[in-house]
Parts: C-alpha cells; sequence; structure tokens
C-alpha cells in the first residue's frame, strides 16, 4: 500500500463503483455521486457535493435531482441545519434492480406496443406477408416473454 492514502483508495472506490452503477443508465457525473453519497457517513449539502467532487454546484443540483427522481437519494432534515442535505438510499441491490427492471419494463413496452400496431397494418396485406407476419409475431412474443421476466423480477 505505498503512497496510498485514504483519500487515493476513496477515489478509487468511486471510479470504480461508478462504472457500474452507469450501467444502470446513469451519466457519469449521477453515478460518481451516488457513490459520493453511499459512501459518506453523514448527509451532504449541495457546497460539500461540489467541493467534493470538483463540480460545480449547479452541476449537483442537477444530477441530486435526476438521483432523488429516481430514488436514488433522500433528501433528510437536520437539527439546526438549514440547507437541504441529501444520502444515498442505501438498499443497493433492491433500489438498483427496481430502477433497472422499469426502465426495462417501461422500454419493452413501449416497443411491444410499436410492434403491434404495425402488426395491425401489415393485416391490411392479405398476400405474401405469412412470413413476415410470422416473424413479427415472434418479435412480439419475445416481447412479451421479456416484460413477463422483468415483472416477475420486479415482483421478487
Amino acid at each position: 500500500m505505498c503512497g496510498s492514502t485514504m483519500e487515493n483508495i476513496t477515489e478509487k472506490i468511486i471510479i470504480e463503483f461508478a462504472k457500474t452503477i452507469e450501467m444502470f443508465g446513469l451519466t457519469p457525473a449521477e453515478a460518481r455521486l451516488f457513490v459520493h453519497l453511499y459512501l459518506q457517513e453523514d448527509p451532504q449539502t449541495l457546497d460539500e457535493m461540489a467541493e467534493a467532487l470538483g463540480k460545480s454546484k449547479t452541476s449537483m443540483s442537477t444530477s441530486i435531482r435526476s438521483l432523488s427522481e429516481s430514488n436514488l437519494v433522500n433528501r433528510v432534515w437536520q437539527k439546526g441545519v438549514r440547507k437541504d442535505l441529501y444520502e444515498a438510499n442505501t438498499q443497493l441491490y433492491k433500489t438498483f434492480m427496481h430502477y433497472y427492471v422499469n426502465k426495462w419494463l417501461e422500454a419493452s413496452s413501449l416497443q411491444k406496443d410499436a410492434l403491434e400496431d404495425i402488426q395491425k397494418e401489415l393485416q391490411i396485406f392479405q398476400t405474401d406477408t405469412s412470413t413476415l407476419a410470422d416473424h413479427l409475431n415472434e418479435i412480439i412474443d419475445f416481447h412479451k416473454q421479456i416484460e413477463s421476466s422483468f415483472r416477475h423480477l420486479n415482483n421478487d
């Protein structure tokens, strides 16, 4: 551990864990902010977050709003503190799986609906569309299976 400091190690954790969090559709800034808050013992103000991550308060405000809307951070109240304080939602697996599964469900449902609209259009043409119609049915079934699988995951 030559030359390592707690600050260096914390920064390495933030960098590596943020890469994982980004896979759930967060921007790099949102992922880094989430990990920073997750590692903190106490809730943080926007000023503290901005200073710790070397970003502007405006940037922190934008990221915190997005994380809050996704239920990944919570605004907390502390007696005697007038500024808004935020902390990470610490139920990692449950929080991220719920967030991720809902995004997939929404996207899959939209695609399925669009494909079903195309299916209705295809029914106008009664000749030489059986192969295309069969493939389209398989694609729609695929989306239904995805939706079913993710709904099952969301209920666990």
